[in-house]
């Protein structure tokens, strides 16, 4: 086994994972932007958005569905981030990919207009 904390998880069969799929698990972020936030985690361990399969990219979607279902029905946020830290300069900080999906709520940054567009404040 390699040191991945993520392919830990699943060989452990970590007691965190809130849904899974035959080829994706989630969990919430021990990090969380927000209420609710949970990450997507592929069970392959993959680098990249580009090393998916069409299996894996349809279990994403699905798991996707089942974690945005689970935020609203626990948390009702008003919007959502979804994303990929890919790569070291991106902030990826464990590298076994995985997607964030970050609940949004009115009020809980003073502007949001832009989104994810505001990663680099000067730009």
């Amino acid at each position: 086994m390699n040191s991945c904390k993520y392919c830990e998880e699943i060989y452990q069969k970590s007691d965190r994972t809130i849904l899974e799929n035959g080829l994706f698990f989630a969990n919430y972020d021990n990090h969380p932007v927000n209420n609710g936030h949970i990450k997507l985690i592929p069970k392959r361990h993959l680098n990249s958005l580009s090393e998916f399969n069409n299996l894996e990219l349809i279990a994403m979607r699905d798991l996707l569905i089942m974690a945005k279902e689970l935020i609203e029905k626990v948390h009702h946020p008003h919007g959502y981030n979804i994303g990929i830290n890919e790569g070291e300069a991106a902030g990826q900080t464990v590298f076994h990919l995985h997607i964030h999906i970050i609940p949004r709520y009115y009020g809980d940054v003073p502007n949001p207009a832009g989104g994810i567009r505001n990663i680099i404040l000067h730009k």
